[in-house]
């Protein structure tokens, strides 16, 4: 049985980003669907992760394998979620320092998709602590950044995910630019496609 692919959107994000929506199209057009799911995640981290594991816990009592793929936020998700239940995880310009380079947007906070407004509290910012992860398992990781992300500084994440398999992009932005072209990539490190039908634009791989 092919892996369920979880994909996890980052802060103010939702299942409608550029990202999510270009991937679940690629799954649906080779006729994947079912084998992709986005989740719309709660503002407030433990509940995310709560509703991550209940999709993985679904995945596997249907014995279907799982893979993440997480952005900015997501990956900072997905990293924890990994290494709490063996899998594996495509992390796309992650946030390595959540609970610090968050802590910044303390106050009203407005979804960028859905313009719901919600309260981003100290609170969220424990929950967030308590999902750090002190040591990884770079094997478990596909790390793709783009050195122009102006948000987060790619090079925190090569090192946090040194010894990962890295793609390392020149310039671009956070929303990583070069999406479209590494989707299938991605989806061979999940399992989804065979080597074959992998390609995209040649990077930097550290």
């Amino acid at each position: 049985m092919l892996p369920l692919l979880i994909y996890l959107h980052g802060f103010r994000s939702s299942p409608q980003s550029w990202k999510a929506r270009l991937l679940g199209e690629a799954m649906a057009a080779r006729g994947l669907a079912d084998a992709f799911v986005c989740p719309l995640l709660p503002d407030r981290p433990a509940e995310a992760i709560a509703l991550a594991e209940e999709l993985i816990r679904q995945a596997r009592a249907a014995g279907r394998p799982v893979v993440l793929a997480g952005s900015s936020l997501g990956g900072y998700y997905a990293t924890w979620l990994a290494e709490q239940h063996d899998l594996r995880a495509a992390l796309i310009n992650p946030a390595v320092a959540a609970p610090q380079s968050l802590a910044t947007y303390l106050g009203p906070q407005t979804n960028m998709y859905s313009g719901e407004v919600f309260v981003f509290t100290t609170d969220h910012i424990a929950e967030l602590e308590a999902l750090h992860v002190p040591h990884i398992t770079p094997s478990r990781y596909l790390l793709l950044v783009e050195t122009g992300d102006e948000v987060l500084d790619y090079r925190q994440a090569v090192a946090r995910y040194a010894g990962a398999d890295q793609r390392v992009f020149p310039g671009g932005d956070h929303s990583f630019t070069r999406f479209p072209e590494i989707i299938p990539q991605l989806l061979e490190f999940a399992g989804i496609v065979d080597s074959h039908d992998a390609g995209g634009t040649p990077a930097r791989k550290v």
